[in-house]
């Protein structure tokens, strides 16, 4: 296959010139800084001159990326296929060049390291052990789970913050057991463990060579012996051994070699069970791509040693279809990713995950769906597709004519099922499943009648950067829903909001709609505030709080039956940090908040689609 990985790092390097202190600082350390500038303009500026309609980091998160990360996407990663004509030599230019420095410095670690009555790693209780906080990733805390009541959470400060070097995504939701935080930095593929009574402290370090993606689960194998395991951007699953950090196993679930990891690998009765997702729709509209060949899956891994168990497949392996107008193989069907983190349904032996859209034809009836899966044998118990047709590539929302665009169908729509599903239960005590859509759709669904459907409701925007992005919550027959927004907020369907709705029927019981703020030097801290400012980010429950990120650097808290407002948080500034790595917040995305100790633990900063940033803040009660 075509090497596929430039793509995604042209739509990351765009807006912001390199500043001369910059520049300057490069020479300093031997970067070729004009061979790095000529790569970038030739190969790279074109994509990332457009982030928002790319999909692409700016030139600003690029920079804070680091080596690991640039590196990795321009030779395996995403970026493979605008990296295919560089040279080694380029790649080491422009990596530097934008990296600006040819390492991690890791100096901070030494000095930071626990003292010898702080490096044992108590395994009891579970704090945070995964991103659902349970099997059925209601995202949910009492009071005593997380050392915080709602009363407490009305009036916080910074109790102490952690900044991390060369990287721009703080995109991982932490484990916390006990007092350890163990906590996937993606750019640097390092991982720790933190000891975090007190002023934190490393207990342990993992490295790896290649990006972290997903978030940490913690459990126990057979024996008692307490594990983490996680996925990176080479879709391995790995289980490091949770006192020590040794590794010990690693699996690789690649469908192709584009394949990656997302949603977090979950542990149960003895198997890992891990999906499968893909960056080739940030590949395929290169004319010189022979588009598409990669799929979604699901994977059963035997925890004891990793071995592959079975594996669920979205769609058959893709083949040779017709020839582009410019000469290139097209191969189909493909796509139909798997970004959420499986919900597990002991009682009827399945577990539910969502798809998102094809990337070639033709169209397959398990893309933007969700699918109940036998835990057992991986068979497909039943689908639900709620929208057909959705063939979409990045570069096709500005030159929709790209020979590998496809005809007939419609290429806006990228209407993933990116929040995990939710298994709730209704007021009679039945369950239901809730899955939040891109398109701004939730859809309530049957789990005893093969996901029949029960209601839907339309809460606001869709798109490639709208919709329900990364995650619900759920207590007390309510589900939490954020809704996403890039670009003009009276446009498209309404803006960005978070609702409270009612389990039973879907009836919104209350809503809040945030507002640009571009006051004093937001406009400074966060480009592009004045549009994006919506809610991308995994909501959390915590006693009769909900708790909520913003792309523009708020983390709000409201009160969960009235949604009357309690306290923010403004995260997009500088902070002095406890390790001495000099910090700043930028967008709150992914699962980038959640409670442990009686500490909020907040990740700002994510330069994909926002503001990048490098900080952990921990806030407590005053």
């Amino acid at each position: 296959m075509p090497r596929n990985t430039l793509v995604k790092v042209t739509a990351l390097l765009v807006a912001l010139a390199p500043t001369a202190a910059f520049a300057q600082a490069a020479i300093n350390q031997g970067v070729d800084v004009e061979a790095g500038r000529a790569v970038y303009q030739q190969y790279c500026a074109a994509c990332h001159d457009k982030p928002v309609e790319t999909k692409s980091p700016a030139f600003d998160s690029l920079r804070k990326m680091g080596v690991r990360a640039i590196s990795y996407a321009l030779t395996d990663g995403k970026m493979r296929v605008q990296g295919a004509p560089l040279t080694p030599q380029q790649v080491d230019a422009v990596t530097g060049y934008l990296a600006q420095t040819a390492q991690v410095d890791n100096g901070w670690v030494a000095a930071n390291t626990c003292p010898a009555d702080r490096r044992s790693v108590d395994t009891s209780p579970v704090r945070v052990g995964g991103f659902g906080l349970g099997f059925e990733n209601h995202r949910q805390l009492s009071a005593a789970q997380a050392g915080l009541t709602t009363a407490q959470l009305k009036n916080l400060e910074v109790a102490w913050t952690l900044g991390f070097p060369q990287t721009g995504n703080m995109r991982a939701q932490p484990a916390v057991v006990g007092d350890t935080m163990f906590l996937p930095i993606a750019d640097s593929g390092q991982l720790f463990a933190f000891d975090i009574n007190g002023s934190p402290c490393v207990k342990w370090v993992y490295e790896h060579g290649v990006p972290l993606r997903t978030h940490v689960n913690y459990g126990t194998l057979a024996d008692g012996r307490p594990v983490i395991v996680f996925g990176d951007a080479a879709a391995h699953v790995q289980m490091l051994e949770a006192a020590t950090g040794k590794l010990l196993w690693r699996t690789s679930l690649r469908v192709t070699s584009v394949s990656n990891t997302t949603g977090m690998p979950v542990m149960y009765n003895g198997r890992i069970y891990a999906p499968v997702s893909s960056g080739e729709l940030n590949m395929g509209a290169a004319p010189e791509y022979e588009c598409c060949t990669s799929h979604g899956a699901v994977a059963a891994l035997d925890a004891e040693t990793g071995a592959i168990l079975w594996v669920y497949h979205t769609m058959e392996n893709a083949t040779r279809r017709s020839v582009s107008r410019v000469g290139t193989q097209q191969w189909g069907p493909s796509g139909a990713p798997i970004w959420t983190t499986p919900a597990i349904d002991p009682a009827r032996g399945v577990l539910y995950v969502g798809t998102g859209q094809n990337t070639s034809a033709p169209a397959t009836d398990t893309s933007d769906a969700v699918l109940a899966i036998d835990l057992e044998d991986g068979s497909l118990r039943w689908k639900f597709q709620a929208t057909a047709n959705d063939i979409y590539l990045t570069g096709c929302m500005f030159d929709p004519n790209g020979p590998n665009c496809p005809p007939g169908y419609s290429v806006m729509k990228d209407w993933d099922f990116g929040a995990s599903i939710i298994i709730g239960k209704r007021r009679d005590g039945s369950d239901i499943l809730l899955a939040g859509q891109k398109n701004g759709v939730i859809w309530a669904l049957d789990p005893d009648q093969h996901g029949q459907l029960l209601w839907t409701r339309k809460l606001g925007p869709g798109g490639p950067l709208g919709g329900i992005h990364w995650g619900m919550a759920y207590d007390a027959n309510t589900v939490y829903v954020p809704v996403n927004k890039i670009g003009n907020p009276a446009e498209e369907n309404g803006p960005p909001g978070l609702h409270a709705l009612d389990v039973d029927s879907g009836a919104v019981r209350w809503s809040f709609f945030p507002e640009a703020d571009c006051r004093g030097t937001r406009q400074q801290e966060v480009p592009g505030c004045e549009r994006n400012f919506g809610l991308s980010a995994a909501t959390l429950v915590v006693d009769g709080a909900v708790i909520q990120g913003s792309n523009d650097g708020w983390v709000r808290i409201f009160d969960a039956a009235k949604g009357t407002p309690l306290f923010q948080f403004d995260t997009a500034r500088s902070f002095n940090t406890v390790n001495g790595v000099p910090a700043h917040g930028g967008s709150i995305d992914n699962a980038s908040v959640t409670a442990a100790n009686g500490l909020l633990l907040v990740q700002s900063g994510y330069g994909l689609l926002g503001t990048p940033g490098n900080v952990l803040i921990a806030l407590k009660p005053r």
